[in-house]
This record gives C-alpha cells, sequence and structure tokens, in this order.
C-alpha cells in the first residue's frame, strides 16, 4: 500500500459521503475524512463544540485558536459557516440532523454493537458526545484499523470491552475491508483491499462473514 492506513481508510470513507449530507467526524482519524471529500459533492460538516460548515484542517499559516474541532484539531471552515453553543450543538445531534457520523472504536460485533470510549484499567476522558452521535446519527460508519497492534481481531463475535451503544453501527471500513452490518445476514463483506484474498480477511476477523456476490476491491 503506497499510502498508510490511516490515510487508506479516511479516503474510503469519504467515498461514502453523498451530496447534501450532514457529517459529523469524531476524534482522531475520522477528522481526516475532512481532506479527502470529492470535489463533486456538497457536504456541511459538523464539530460538535458548535461548528456548520467545518472544512479541511487548517494548514501551518491557517492555524488560529479560534478555530478547532471537537478533538482540538486546528480546521479551517467553508463560506457560510455558522458558530453556536454546546447546547445547540447537540439539539442537532439528537434531533436526528446529522446524516452520517464516523468514528474509531475498539470493538465492533456482528450485531453492530460497538465499543469505542474504555479500555477496563486505563484512564480515560470519558465517553464524550459518541453516546449521542450514535443514537441520534442516521448512519454510523467505523473508520478502524483491522486488528490490534498484539495482531487480535477488532471485528468480534461480542464485544467484550464497555459499549458505547447497541446496534447501531452500519458500516466498518478497515485497512484491509469495507464491511456492512445487515440485520438478519449479519457482517457482508463487499470490498477487499488490493493485494488481499477473502481468506486473508476472514482471518483477521473474528466473527464468520458473508461475502457479497458482487465483491469489489477497495478503490480510495
Amino acid at each position: 500500500m503506497d499510502m498508510n492506513k490511516r490515510e487508506f481508510i479516511a479516503k474510503r470513507i469519504a467515498r461514502e459521503l453523498k451530496d447534501g449530507d450532514v457529517v459529523n467526524l469524531g476524534i482522531g482519524m475520522p477528522t481526516m475524512v475532512a481532506n479527502y471529500v470529492p470535489k463533486d459533492i456538497d457536504i456541511v460538516l459538523q464539530a460538535e463544540n458548535g461548528i456548520l460548515g467545518v472544512g479541511p484542517n487548517a494548514k501551518e499559516e491557517e492555524k488560529t485558536i479560534d478555530c478547532i474541532d471537537a478533538g482540538g484539531n486546528f480546521i479551517t471552515t467553508v463560506k457560510g459557516a455558522s458558530f453556536f453553543d454546546s447546547t445547540m450543538s447537540f439539539c442537532i445531534i439528537r434531533g436526528g440532523h446529522v446524516d452520517v457520523t464516523v468514528l474509531g472504536a475498539l470493538e465492533v460485533d456482528e450485531e453492530g454493537n460497538v465499543a469505542n470510549w474504555m479500555v477496563p484499567g486505563k484512564k480515560v476522558p470519558g465517553m464524550g458526545g459518541a453516546m449521542d452521535l450514535v443514537v441520534g446519527a442516521k448512519k454510523v460508519i467505523l473508520a478502524m484499523e483491522h486488528v490490534n497492534k498484539n495482531g487480535s481481531p477488532k471485528i468480534v463475535k461480542r464485544c467484550k470491552l464497555p459499549l458505547t451503544a447497541v446496534k447501531v453501527v452500519k458500516t466498518i471500513v478497515t485497512d484491509m475491508a469495507v464491511i456492512d452490518v445487515v440485520p438478519e445476514k449479519g457482517l457482508v463483506l463487499k470490498e477487499i483491499a488490493p493485494d488481499l484474498s477473502v481468506d486473508d480477511v476472514q482471518r483477521a476477523t473474528d466473527v464468520k462473514l458473508t461475502v457479497a456476490p458482487d465483491l469489489k476491491l477497495i478503490e480510495v
């Protein structure tokens, strides 16, 4: 792979977005998606700290302390952007006005349950806005590497870590595959990374995958 894993994942997720979508990008890898939104679509990016109309990440000469996202990253804004307090921001989220949210994950299972905020025994800042986003957004996409650093699968039969929410995930995008969570079918493998086989992906996944009849290679 010529690009790094995180860039590969972010570029592929950007292709999931559709014209007119209101999109929230979670902290970490998901924020990279803003840099790769196709030029032929018009979306509105929301930052949960109170911005509607987020642009790509700020270059060094564009950085200003007055314009950051929820993760503290320096960002740009597009023409027509609006700024408001967190109360209004979460009214937008909880009111069902976000079409897509992209979040990172520690674990996800075959029912679309997701754990993305806590590892027992480790100090964490808390769940934050994730609990609102996963139930308020119309579509939840996970951006994650397929396995942990020790090689263990992050896509499992049942999550063992404390859950963020139950049965909310619609699509999982990793450095190895694009997988949809489909009721009554489980996890459907619809795209695989170049130079990988279905067996490669299955061996790295702790749950049986259903292979889509129109399985494709991931394009970014």
